[in-house]
Order: C-alpha cells, then sequence, then structure tokens
C-alpha cells in the first residue's frame, strides 16, 4: 500500500482521500485555509462541501505543506485549477525527482493557454506528472457510487501504478497515453456546461440540451485533434462521458452557475451563489483563445463568452447559435453523385 499526499481539501480532494483510504493507503490531505483543517480534524467530515461523507480516523489532516508532500509514493494535486500553478511553486522544496503527481483538476491557464500538467511540469521538472479525468462527481464518489475515470500518464508503467492504487469495487480505472486529450476534454466540457445551464435557466427542454451536448463535443473534438489531442479521447470517459455528466447532473456547479445566469443573474451573482470555484468561468476565455489560435470553430464557446464578459442576453445568444449559416453536420461524409 502507498503513502499518499492529497493537496486541496474541497469536495474532490476529500472524496479522493476516502476512496484511497478505502483502498488501504496511508492518506494525507493538506489545506491551506486553517479552519477547513480544524473542521475536518474535529469533524471528521467537510460539512460545507461534502456533507455525509465521513472521513477514516487514519486520514492525517494537516496545514504543513511539507508534512503532506515530502517521501509520499504519490501525490493528489486537487487545488482549484486558478490556484495549481501557485501550490505547484510552493511544493517544489520538498518535491523529490520522479515523485509522482496526477493532477485531478481542470482547468486550461488563461494567460499562457497551458494545461494544468503542463504548469506543473514547468514548477516541477523534476516530477513525473500524471492526470485523473472522467464523468467523477465528488458527491457521488464519496457515497462509494460505482464511477470511471481514465488516467494519463506519460508512461505505462506510472499510469498503471495509479489504476491500481485507485482501482476499486466502485471506482475503476482505465489507462491511456494522451494527457492533452483528458485536460482538453475535462477542461472544456465545462464551458459547454454553462451552455447547457443557461438553457435550462431559459426554460429550454431536452431538445435543446441534446443539441448543446452534440455541438459540443464537436467543437472540443474539433480543437482537440488541432491541438494534437486523439479523437478516440474525446468518444470517451474524458470527452464525452464528462460532458454528458457535467451538464445533466445537479451535482454541476459548472451547469448550475449557467442555470442561474439564465435566471438573470450576473457571472459574479451566480458564482457567489454556487460558493465553489465554477472552472467553466475560468476556461471560458482560454478556450477562445485556444480556437482563435488554432484557427477552429467553437460557436458555442464564443457565445458563452460573449454572455459571460461582453454582456449580451442569454436568449440572443441562443438566437444567434440557431440561426448561423447552414452547414452540413460532418464534412468528411460526401454526397455519392
Amino acid at each position: 500500500m502507498a503513502n499518499v499526499g492529497v493537496l486541496g481539501a474541497g469536495s474532490w480532494g476529500t472524496a479522493l482521500s476516502a476512496l484511497l483510504s478505502d483502498n488501504g493507503h496511508q492518506v494525507s490531505i493538506w489545506s491551506i485555509d486553517e479552519n477547513e483543517v480544524k473542521m475536518l480534524n474535529e469533524k471528521r467530515e467537510h460539512e460545507l462541501k461534502l456533507p455525509g461523507v465521513k472521513l477514516s480516523d487514519n486520514i492525517v489532516i494537516t496545514g504543513n505543506l511539507e508534512q503532506a508532500v515530502r517521501g509520499k509514493d504519490f501525490l493528489v494535486l486537487a487545488v482549484p485549477s486558478p490556484f495549481t500553478r501557485g501550490t505547484a511553486r510552493n511544493m517544489k522544496p520538498y518535491v523529490s525527482e520522479g515523485q509522482i503527481i496526477v493532477d485531478v483538476a481542470k482547468g486550461i491557464e488563461e494567460s499562457t493557454l497551458m494545461t494544468l500538467s503542463e504548469q506543473i511540469g514547468q514548477e516541477l521538472p523534476q516530477a513525473d506528472v500524471a492526470v485523473l479525468s472522467g464523468p467523477s462527481h465528488a458527491e457521488e464518489v464519496g457515497r462509494r457510487l460505482p464511477t470511471t475515470c481514465v488516467v494519463g500518464a506519460k508512461s505505462k508503467k506510472t499510469a498503471e501504478y495509479l489504476q491500481a492504487a485507485f482501482n476499486s469495487k466502485v471506482f475503476r480505472v482505465y489507462t491511456s497515453p494522451d494527457i492533452l486529450g483528458i485536460e482538453l476534454g475535462g477542461s472544456l466540457k465545462n464551458v459547454i456546461a454553462l451552455a447547457a445551464g443557461i438553457a435550462d435557466g431559459l426554460g429550454y427542454g431536452d431538445n435543446t440540451k441534446a443539441a448543446l451536448i452534440t455541438r459540443g463535443i464537436a467543437e472540443i473534438a474539433r480543437l482537440g485533434v488541432k491541438m494534437g489531442g486523439k479523437i478516440e479521447t474525446f468518444s470517451g470517459l474524458t470527452g464525452i462521458g464528462d460532458l454528458i455528466v457535467t451538464c445533466a447532473s445537479v451535482h454541476s456547479r459548472n451547469r448550475r452557475a449557467g442555470y442561474l445566469i439564465g435566471q438573470g443573474m450576473s457571472m459574479q451573482e451566480a458564482m457567489d451563489e454556487v460558493r465553489m470555484v465554477v472552472e467553466g468561468v475560468y476556461s471560458a476565455k482560454a478556450a477562445a483563445k485556444l480556437a482563435k489560435k488554432h484557427h477552429v470553430s467553437m460557436p458555442i464557446v464564443d457565445e458563452v463568452n460573449a454572455v459571460l464578459f461582453a454582456g449580451k442576453s442569454p436568449a440572443e445568444a441562443v438566437d444567434d447559435l440557431m440561426m448561423r449559416e447552414s452547414r452540413s453536420e460532418n464534412r468528411t461524409l460526401t454526397w455519392e453523385e
């Protein structure tokens, strides 16, 4: 069994800590928030972000970053994406050569357009960086409901090591060498989920939701393949799988924020109401910049940005999507003359 450090004590970090502890690993959870550390130590439960999920007394909860990082067999980086780079930078003195770090957050840095693993690799060149992603709401993982994810790594050895560490009768893990595709699917689906939530807030139906999911994965795959991701990844767990659950689930903070915007709230009001980091808001501008850089059409992403940052009304954004120039669904298919 492994000695594991989990960095970030939000809902996802807490759920994965419980899972890894169930699997027999020795787990330490680190949080930068002293009040969070105190609450978890006293209550053995994250009452705000993951109520009802009790943590084993064997799990160590600490505010000491060195204690959480140094000497661990592998680290799980579970801080929200805007804090990934800063946390990785602070970890640097304690990370050893070849130490495995598996990132489980989802996002793209707007200023550099780097994925999270690229940011971690830049700050911690000595580390072996991997990613874990898929349709996996913390609320359900914490309740031990059957879930599947995929781990991406540079080497098959690292991927299979992490696969074995996380695998259980309630958490099945697949492996993949396509780290970039996994991260793009996991990040960009949050932007599409905002659109799905906005549609729900406007009172639109299942037809609209299905259209957004289907055309959303088309946009994600177009950009992902252009950037070097593999098309198979976008039809898998971190592509269409993660997109479906994030667009449809009551647990999705991105869908929830979009719903509130569709109901008339501003972006900031919606984020304040959700009370957790809404990753899609942070990824939306980056997605639009990547689309422009790689000359890829992403009309849903463009309209989400217009609603979030340019004051466009959600109803007008939907109208403009519906009235775009007519085209073939798939340009690789040709007519037989």
